[in-house]
């Protein structure tokens, strides 16, 4: 067998070769219709999500069923105590967990998984994770972004076959395509797989593999060299983890999420079989976007349990505690942080449910929902943790050991404030979820009169964009003028305990203005816009709010039309809205009053070192090193610190 070619070093792209690469791993099409792409376009499509969408009652029944059976496993065999303070999850948890077939949660019966929706598995994921986020990591990055969903998409059928009955009952599997040197660019992607016969050889290194240490299965993203034969570009493959030249360097330690297993993992000269790559050669960053567009609903799913466990420790806290004779929740200060945890819990809950529903029905186009919902879902979610331990005081700075230890209740507030915070950087920072979404908002700007505002567009295609672009806005900017949310007797549907009504027309009207706000910035600033990053951060964040208001009101008028708390959830959808409303306000505001341009001059500064004065009087405690660990392809001697789950047997009753 001939020896492989020698690994290519890491490419040096430009940035506008990235946004290229970028760009063409977007899905191009807009095939199904897509309620929060029209809210950017300034249209309130309210038939898209009302009446809510609701589950087959076959996959109630099995749902509901493997609930209880996860619930009773949760509270019997999972000491989250023992997994914070031994920063593992214990073998004989993770060998329950298979036992119960928790790992195939979203793989088809027919291959031995459980066929749970989206809906039923984001509320598996909102339980787990309310006990360990640690055990929630492991099955989301499993199934949201591991082996079972890339297969389910994009897989051959032998590929199914072979992997998916491995994934639902014994096999742990990682997603691995950052890389030290390589985030959310992976245009500089420097792991290859060059081709050898029948086979590809991986080179390369992969940074922050989540499941990485104790992975069975590998997702791994490495780019494919041209040649003949070969169109080459990025390209997806799983790899078995116990192949031979597959090391995991390093186990790495967070402030947060202290039983995760994510680590350090390098591949020398690994064959994998061509068959097991997932697609052709080039695909691999449009599957990894794909399978991320519903594997984004496990974050938010999380964090609206997180939301869920933050009011029931809000609630029992603020009435045992006095302050000035009376419980600390009837001081406004405190109340006011309380009723915000209560409403956003509310609308997180109804966003991850609305866009779970639209992506088990498959109608919808939800990339935006799904993008918005872990947008949205990370960044409250922080916010709810930060009030709770606000509510507490000291005792939220306290861990829960401590607070056991002189024998008072361990409620880990400051624990779940520390876990959440990754989740405004996992699959996607918020700053690269404001790009992305951005991106996908002025999508139909783009494809009218994208050649208008490139500089490197021919003169005869600025001719044809300019042509289509007024035929495009003839048509679509007088309907931004008027609508229903002008008329008072609009949505009359949704007045009842509370008047729900009047928030829909504020949305209605609110998008309108919002793509007003978005056409004026683009005919403003042109081929500027992509720099304009803090004003599309607004954008993205002021539909954030409008799409989080209408999933609130949707839901309460499912809840009072089923008779399920419907007054109670009327109430919470109006505080909610109104709570929503101040902050878009607020946004709107900054759109076009803000210190954007300031704060670049002064980040030039402080990259000149204009200001290092400031920096005197202090001393760094950081260690020695390179910022950036030097990484490159070949051998290392490290032992392999890749965790082998051990079978314990008996953890899980099957006939529970």
């Amino acid at each position: 067998m001939s020896a492989p070619p020698t690994p290519s070093s890491r490419p040096v792209v430009t940035e506008r070769e990235a946004r290229r690469v970028a760009e063409a791993a977007r899905e191009q099409d807009w095939r199904k219709p897509s309620f929060a792409k029209e809210l950017f376009l300034g249209r309130f499509r309210l038939d898209l999500i009302h009446p809510h969408p609701l589950p087959a009652d076959e996959d109630v029944q099995r749902g509901e069923e493997f609930l209880a059976k996860l619930r009773d496993f949760c509270e019997t065999k999972i000491d989250p105590a023992v997994i914070e303070r031994d920063a593992r999850i214990p073998d004989e948890v993770i060998d329950g967990l298979k036992e119960l077939g928790a790992l195939g949660m979203k793989i088809d019966t027919r291959y031995g998984g459980l066929g749970l929706t989206q809906v039923y598995y984001n509320k598996a994921l909102a339980l787990v994770g309310s006990v360990s986020p640690a055990v929630g990591a492991l099955l989301s990055a499993h199934q949201s972004i591991g082996v079972p969903q890339p297969l389910k998409q994009f897989g051959t059928q032998e590929q199914k076959e072979r992997f998916l009955p491995r994934c639902a009952r014994t096999d742990i599997s990682a997603f691995l395509l950052t890389e030290p040197d390589v985030g959310s660019d992976p245009a500089r992607l420097a792991t290859t797989a060059v081709p050898d016969g029948d086979d590809y050889v991986l080179d390369g290194v992969k940074l922050w593999t989540t499941n990485g240490v104790v992975a069975d299965l590998l997702v791994v993203m490495a780019r494919v060299p041209k040649s003949e034969g070969h169109p080459g570009g990025i390209t997806a493959f799983v790899v078995e983890a116990a192949a031979e030249g597959v090391t995991v360097e390093n186990r790495n330690a967070f402030m947060g999420l202290r039983g995760i297993e994510n680590g350090v993992t390098r591949f020398h000269r690994v064959r994998v079989p061509a068959a097991h790559r997932i697609g052709p050669e080039g695909a691999g960053l449009k599957i990894a976007l794909t399978t991320l567009n519903t594997g984004r609903l496990s974050l938010p799913a999380m964090c609206a349990g997180a939301g869920k466990w933050c009011l029931k420790i809000a609630r029992e806290w603020s009435a045992a505690r006095e302050q000035w004779g009376k419980p600390v929740a009837l001081h406004e200060a405190v109340g006011s942080k309380i009723a915000f945890i209560a409403a956003t819990t509310f609308a997180l809950e109804a966003v991850l449910d609305l866009s779970s529903q639209m992506a088990d029905e498959n109608r919808n186009d939800i990339r935006i929902e799904a993008a918005l919902a872990k947008l949205y879902g990370s960044e409250m979610a922080w916010l709810m943790a930060d009030h709770l331990v606000q509510i507490r005081g000291g005792r939220g700075f306290e861990t829960a050991a401590s607070l056991a230890a002189r024998g008072e209740r361990a409620v880990p507030a400051e624990q779940i404030l520390r876990d959440l915070r990754i989740n405004r950087i996992f699959e996607g920072s918020t700053e690269i979820m404001h790009l992305l979404i951005a991106r996908e908002a002025v999508d139909a700007h783009l494809s009218v009169a994208g050649d208008l505002i490139d500089p490197e567009a021919p003169l005869s295609a600025k001719a044809r964009a300019g042509a289509n672009a007024g035929v495009f806005y003839a048509r679509w900017l007088p309907k931004l003028v008027a609508g229903a949310g002008q008329l008072p007797t609009s949505y009359g549907a949704f007045k009842r305990e509370a008047d729900l009504s009047v928030h829909l027309r504020y949305v209605e009207r609110t998008a309108r203005r919002l793509a007003r706000s978005t056409f004026y910035a683009m005919s403003r600033w042109q081929g500027r816009m992509e720099t304009k990053q803090g004003f599309l951060g607004r954008i993205v964040d002021i539909g954030a709010e409008l799409f989080a208001m209408s999933a609130a009101c949707v839901r309460a008028e499912l809840l009072r039309s089923r008779g399920d708390h419907g007054r109670e959830a009327y109430q919470l959808a109006d505080a909610f809205c109104r709570q929503a409303r101040v902050r878009v306000e607020e946004l709107f505001g900054r759109l076009w009053t803000n210190t954007d341009e300031l704060d670049r001059a002064v980040v030039r500064g402080v990259l000149s070192g204009t200001y290092t004065w400031l920096e005197e009087g202090v001393l760094d405690p950081s260690g020695d090193g390179p910022w950036i660990a030097d990484t490159g392809p070949g051998e290392d001697p490290p032992a392999d610190v890749r965790r082998v789950i051990k079978k314990t047997g008996g953890a899980v009753d099957q006939g529970a």
